[in-house]
């Protein structure tokens, strides 16, 4: 944690109430995103028990597994599930805008244009926690290898033909989350607490409840008050107020109230299966009856967390958008327009696991999308950018004189000096690459000279100014400008690219040799 954070806790702390890290904000935020809120069985990993899933606030469809241990049941479950977000998810595939992009031409080996198709928008959706990620990857992983009546007509379990169709969807959604500044899964916990510093821990902060009551507090409440409030107040009969979803269940829920409602359904639905026919419409009844208790028991263990990721959704929706959000999202679109193409040509499903390039090519995706978040976010946020300046990483100052100098080469090109007084202490070394982003967007280069007296440093002005001997008109910063220099690089790049799989040895994951060489054949020599 930068010392910003660690000082916005503590004033949290001070104040009751949580303290803003960001300015603006940092993720893209759909008009209509999709809010999946999942509920899971006590002692079986993934075995779901109900969702609340949809893009209407007020109009969320409820989704309910009445006996988790039943396959037919949870297999019921996936295939509703596909039927509610597969539609949302499809419905920004048609709409499409064309791009010209360069890529390199089969026969010649060079880069020529070529227009490609690109979706105008994407979908978005929106989970309680981290958990709730992770859950939406093992759907997608337990989903999209089931194999259907068409695919596989002795399948003891065939799938309807949906949903491995919505396995490999949230297969992908949950390998975005994994890239730094993606937006198409969103934990709101995470994009909560990338926005304001509570009072508590990370930790504490999974907890939305907890963390909203943070960020907005009832009137004459501090917020760690209402935060332990969030996080322990139980009615009369020991239940959670505020129930967390988190995707698991309270234990004192699953023994008071969901155990019971279990076994009254399991004990109808028997009696339903065996009744004798003057007793079928009672029987029939007495189900449903038990069906409905249980799906009202468990929407009111939903019901919160889905009203809380909506008001988080209004929190956020108040702060205005970064200037490099939308090209972040502009690469989820890319990455959208991407599987629905392979989708479409009807190419397999992702790996259960990858192999040595596509894993290597994956981690230093990641690690240059971390790069690029980090240098983004400081760009588009002065509050971002001071903990930049404390940790050493950009100074700030007022610019005190410019002497215009010019490189002795047969064409000179201008090579101004630069001084400006600040009070940062930026962890610089003579020569070091300094970087500045000009109103016109662009980047300008520079090299640190030396540092004078009087909290004074000067820099070299090497790039940004055009190609002309005399620079271009407010390239050059003039005395009494306000200017900020970062150590980092605004538009970080990764490696070298790997080679194909093809050209990798089998050692590193590549392929094996086509053909084995043949045994030397058997001779006189060879018997005794």
């Amino acid at each position: 944690m930068s010392l910003i954070g660690t000082l916005a806790r503590m004033e949290a702390v001070r104040e009751g109430r949580a303290r803003p890290l960001a300015t603006v904000r940092h993720r893209h935020l759909a008009a209509r995103p999709l809010v999946f809120v999942p509920l899971t069985t006590a002692g079986e990993a993934g075995a779901p028990l109900g969702a609340l899933v949809g893009t209407e606030r007020d109009a969320p469809r409820l989704l309910v597994v009445a006996q988790p241990r039943d396959r037919d049941m949870r297999f019921a479950f996936l295939a509703e599930l596909a039927d509610a977000m597969l539609p949302y998810v499809e419905a920004y595939g048609d709409a499409v805008e064309h791009e010209e992009r360069k890529e390199t031409d089969p026969e010649t080996g060079r880069k020529v244009p070529v227009e490609v198709e690109l979706c105008a928008d994407a979908p978005q959706l929106l989970v309680p926690s981290a958990a709730g990620v992770e859950y939406v990857r093992l759907l997608g992983r337990s989903m999209r290898f089931r194999r259907t009546a068409e695919q596989d007509p002795d399948a003891p379990h065939p799938a309807p033909p949906r949903v491995p169709l919505l396995g490999r969807w949230l297969t992908h959604f949950g390998e975005r989350a994994h890239v730094p500044g993606s937006s198409l899964l969103l934990a709101m916990t995470q994009l909560l607490g990338r926005h304001w510093a509570t009072g508590q821990s990370a930790l504490e902060d999974q907890h939305l409840g907890a963390l909203l009551a943070w960020i907005d507090p009832p009137d004459g409440m501090p917020g760690g008050q209402a935060a332990l409030r969030a996080e322990l107040e139980r009615d009369a009969d020991g239940l959670l107020i505020h129930p967390p979803a988190g995707p698991a269940t309270d234990p004192v829920f699953d023994n008071k109230r969901l155990a019971p409602a279990v076994t009254r359904y399991d004990r109808a639905r028997t009696e339903a299966l065996e009744a004798a026919p003057h007793r079928f419409a009672a029987a029939q009844e007495a189900l449903a009856d038990a069906d409905r208790a249980l799906r009202e028991l468990l929407a009111s263990q939903l019901r919160p967390t889905w009203d809380a990721v909506w008001h988080g959704v209004d929190l956020l929706r108040a702060l205005p958008e970064g200037a490099h959000v939308a090209e972040r999202w502009k690469r989820d679109r890319w990455s959208y327009t991407g599987h629905r193409d392979r989708v479409r040509a009807g190419e397999p499903p992702q790996p259960r696991r990858d192999d040595a390039v596509t894993a290597a090519r994956k981690l230093a995706a990641r690690e240059t999308a971390q790069a690029r978040l980090d240098a983004q976010e400081a760009l588009d946020d002065p509050l971002v950018m001071a903990a930049r300046r404390l940790a050493g990483e950009a100074f700030a100052g007022e610019v005190t004189e410019v002497v215009m100098e010019y490189t002795q080469a047969k064409v000179a090109r201008p090579r101004p000096l630069v001084t400006l007084r600040t009070a940062d202490g930026p962890h610089v070394a003579d020569g070091a690459t300094l970087h500045r982003a000009l109103p016109d967007g662009r980047t300008q280069s520079a090299e640190f000279v030396a540092y004078g007296p009087g909290g004074t440093l000067t820099v070299r002005l090497t790039g940004g100014m055009g190609r002309g001997k005399v620079p271009d008109t407010g390239s050059v910063p003039e005395p009494g400008h306000h200017v900020c220099w970062t150590l980092f690089d605004h538009a970080p790049r990764g490696g070298p690219d790997l080679p194909d799989p093809e050209q990798t040895p089998w050692t590193h994951g590549g392929p094996p040799a086509a053909v084995a060489e043949a045994p030397d054949p058997v001779t006189a020599e060879d018997r005794l």
